[in-house]
């Protein structure tokens, strides 16, 4: 594999794992609506069906849930679902929107028995936000100050029995009083290939695009970074250039498109293989220390940590040592065999 560019294109990232504004209308027809139609996930899926079907029977709200994992891996999606199958509504919010204690308290007293509330990044919620969620995790109630200064009383307000669903990327972040309030608390981990491939195959479907052969299927899959919305985004790409005319049925084409836009068989693109390069070069393959490394890479340390390092460790080409990163034989071994 050669390194076209030691410069990063200057487009959106298309192996990234984060969601952009223009995506999230286009990608909610791709998202599955029942428990029976989700690919992956297979414990987390068949705890959730045991906890919903027992609500259910108890005729009661579902117990608060938590999801952590990396990004782009369907916890805003899993969210939907539950909400469809206790049909339920669902009201969609995230801890930097959250800014005062007015704010969570406006959507606290607004829920309808059993409603499930949303809030992604719940990391990011602030303390005093996190105290008004104590006791309406627990006793369903909160507490309302009437009046001002001296003369100012709490007073116990009861508000629905309802369900709070958390996501978020950096689970130790979340504050233990608040962690420990969840009834239930499940990790999303990356999709294996042959998920992804269920996964490519049924949007390509929705898209009316039913002619792809297995193999193209399988190769966007296999670039997919263990992630459905990486996945996803491929396949909207592919449709796009099917639309202005393009062959994308066959693998042969797919490969070229995917090349255009510097992403390998691996799902690596530019970003991903000059971290790699630097390790490898630069560093002789010793261990360097993040920030030495974001420095050289010419990022933030955040963006190496939080969207290159978690694939390149899950495939297993870098790994995190007492000294710093650096390059492990597998990925020495990949280098030898392109």
């Amino acid at each position: 594999m050669s390194i076209k560019s030691s410069k990063t294109p200057d487009i959106i990232r298309t192996v990234s794992p984060k969601q952009y504004e223009e995506e999230i209308i286009s990608e909610i027809s791709l998202r599955p609506k029942s428990l029976e139609e989700y690919v992956g996930q297979p414990q987390m899926k068949a705890h959730l069906q045991i906890a919903i079907e027992s609500a259910k029977i108890r005729k009661t709200a579902l117990e608060h849930i938590l999801f952590y994992g990396p990004p782009g891996l369907g916890k805003t999606t899993i969210s939907t679902i539950i909400a469809h199958e206790m049909s339920a509504p669902i009201k969609h919010t995230s801890g930097p929107a959250i800014e005062k204690q007015a704010d969570i308290i406006s959507i606290l007293t607004s829920l309808t028995e059993w409603e499930i509330l949303f809030i992604d990044e719940i990391h990011r919620l602030k303390p005093q936000i996190e105290e008004i969620l104590y006791s309406a995790m627990e006793d369903f109630q909160i507490d309302i100050m009437i009046g001002s200064g001296t003369g100012s009383t709490s007073v116990k307000m009861d508000i629905p029995k309802f369900t709070l669903i958390g996501a978020t990327t950096k689970l130790s972040s979340l504050s233990s009083p608040l962690r420990d309030r969840f009834g239930n608390i499940l990790k999303l981990d990356f999709y294996s290939t042959a998920d992804l491939a269920k996964i490519v195959k049924r949007s390509f479907g929705i898209l009316n695009l039913e002619d792809i052969e297995t193999e193209t299927i399988e190769a966007i899959a296999e670039r997919g970074r263990g992630t459905p919305r990486i996945a996803n985004r491929y396949v909207k790409t592919l449709r796009d250039y099917a639309t202005t005319g393009r062959d994308i049925s066959q693998k042969s084409n797919c490969d070229s498109i995917f090349r255009a836009f510097w992403v390998d068989t691996n799902g690596l693109d530019t970003l991903d293989q000059k971290v790699l390069k630097h390790l490898l070069e630069t560093f002789s393959g010793k261990p360097v220390g993040l920030s030495t490394l974001a420095s050289v890479v010419g990022e933030e340390s955040a963006t190496i940590e939080e969207v290159v390092e978690p694939y390149l460790l899950q495939i297993g080409f870098i790994e995190r040592t007492p000294r710093g990163r650096q390059i492990t034989i597998k990925w020495e071994e990949y280098m030898r065999q392109i």
